[in-house]
């Protein structure tokens, strides 16, 4: 379990000795689990999440979701929540925030952003993604853009549609800002699974992305912004 830097770092030097070994990082899709009541965000924390998404399929205590009935921004618990979650060094994830919370966030906090599993708009014209600029904008503070492998976001859930998506992003902005984020929760149909991940790869090659890039975008990025938020 992966709750502070030091057991990051760890996990990553067994790995390089050689160790099999996998890590997991605990997180809430959606605070409503806080209940309106800042003081859930301890046992939140004890129980050993460390990422925090604010909204998931409808408007809550926080704020407005993509899913919800209008594009609401945070609320005042909301901005609260995030100056926590910046305080106490955990990881905040705005996939499923409406485009309005999105904006709130960055105008209150410096800190580098998740949107954990999404798409890239002008790939995939549809509501479950940020619009272009406001991707920029979370990737201009140091955020990551991890990208799903469903049709849903993706327009096409074949590894090379994936890896398109991926392609694009990495176009829109920059190769330091882009990650995997398969949606693999049990629910969500995919074109591929986690045994079949080496195909993915290979169409990312054969997008013309380099290897360096390619490991950037299979751990690297998201592990820079790990370190820099977990304590």
């Amino acid at each position: 379990m992966i709750k502070t830097r030091g057991d990051l770092e760890t996990l990553l030097s067994d790995r390089a000795s050689g160790q099999i070994v996998v890590g997991g990082l605990l997180g809430i899709e959606g605070a409503h689990a806080l209940e309106g009541d800042i003081a859930n965000l301890d046992k939140l924390m004890a129980a050993g999440h460390r990422m925090i998404a604010l909204q998931h399929f409808f408007d809550n205590a926080l704020g407005g979701s993509l899913h919800g009935e209008g594009d609401h921004g945070l609320t005042d618990f909301g901005r609260q929540v995030v100056a926590e979650v910046e305080a106490r060094g955990l990881i905040l994830d705005l996939a499923h925030s409406s485009q309005q919370v999105a904006l709130d966030v960055l105008e209150i906090t410096d800190m580098p952003i998740v949107v954990s599993h999404t798409g890239i708009f002008s790939v995939c014209p549809v509501k479950r993604n940020f619009p272009d600029d406001l991707m920029q904008a979370i990737a201009a503070k140091g955020g990551v853009i991890a990208i799903g492998y469903w049709a849903d976001v993706t327009c096409d859930d074949s590894p090379s549609g994936v890896a398109a998506t991926i392609k694009a992003a990495v176009d829109l902005l920059g190769e330091d800002h882009v990650s995997l984020g398969s949606d693999f929760d049990g629910a969500v149909t995919t074109g591929f699974d986690v045994s079949q991940l080496s195909s993915l790869t290979h169409a990312l090659l054969e997008t013309g992305l380099t290897e360096a890039q390619i490991t950037k975008i299979m751990g690297g990025n998201m592990i820079r912004v790990l370190r820099a938020r977990l304590r």
